[in-house]
């Protein structure tokens, strides 16, 4: 090692060195595009959980915005975080009816109902790709959530949830919830009608 050179200052000059390698750039390009993304997605999460704010208090409710300090994207995640078990985290659903994109709120132990969807709605159950349900709803996935959604994207309940004195949607961004009554989800919700197209639940009573 020449004199006065620190191992550091020696793995700075090799790494300039190398850095015009096409193996590099493109590494250095992934690392910049990731950064640039997981920016735009924590940006796009912020707006999503202050629109839901707003609405709530316009439609003049009194429950408080639930913020966590870690990831309410999952359903257990967002069981651990809120202290309640998973069957009470309300799960969003978005898919497609033959009007146009829809959600459904359902408890957090269900999953879809081929059967009873095709017969509720007319065709078979589609989930819509992360990037649509942006689209559709104004909520990234892990915050999407039947509150603010635009005039076009319908809203429903299913009856999976009706067991619990209250429930926990989420509130807009991944580190988010409200506590509600089912009857204060369907109405500050803007549901449609109470349906019933998910399994499991009752297996679970």
């Amino acid at each position: 090692m020449p004199r006065g050179q620190s191992p550091l200052f020696l793995a700075k000059k090799h790494f300039l060195s190398c850095r015009n390698s096409p193996f590099l750039l493109c590494l250095m390009i992934i690392h910049a595009a990731a950064e640039t993304a997981h920016t735009q997605i924590t940006k796009e999460m912020s707006q999503s959980i202050e629109k839901v704010r707003a609405y709530l208090k316009e439609m003049e409710c009194p429950k408080e915005v639930l913020e966590f300090a870690t990831s309410s994207a999952t359903v257990e995640l967002a069981a651990q975080a809120a202290g309640v078990i998973p069957a009470r985290i309300t799960k969003t659903l978005c898919l497609m009816s033959k009007e146009g994109p829809i959600v459904i709120a359902v408890a957090g132990d269900t999953k879809i109902d081929n059967r009873k969807f095709k017969d509720t709605f007319g065709l078979k159950a589609k989930m819509l790709s992360p990037e649509e349900t942006l689209d559709a709803t104004g909520h990234a996935v892990g915050g999407v959530c039947p509150f603010a959604l635009p005039e076009t994207t319908k809203a429903y309940a299913d009856i999976s949830m009706k067991r619990f004195d209250t429930v926990f949607p989420a509130a807009g961004s991944s580190n988010s919830a409200v506590e509600l009554t089912c009857d204060e989800l369907f109405h500050y919700g803007k549901c449609i009608e109470w349906v019933d197209v998910c399994k499991g639940w009752q297996d679970a009573e």
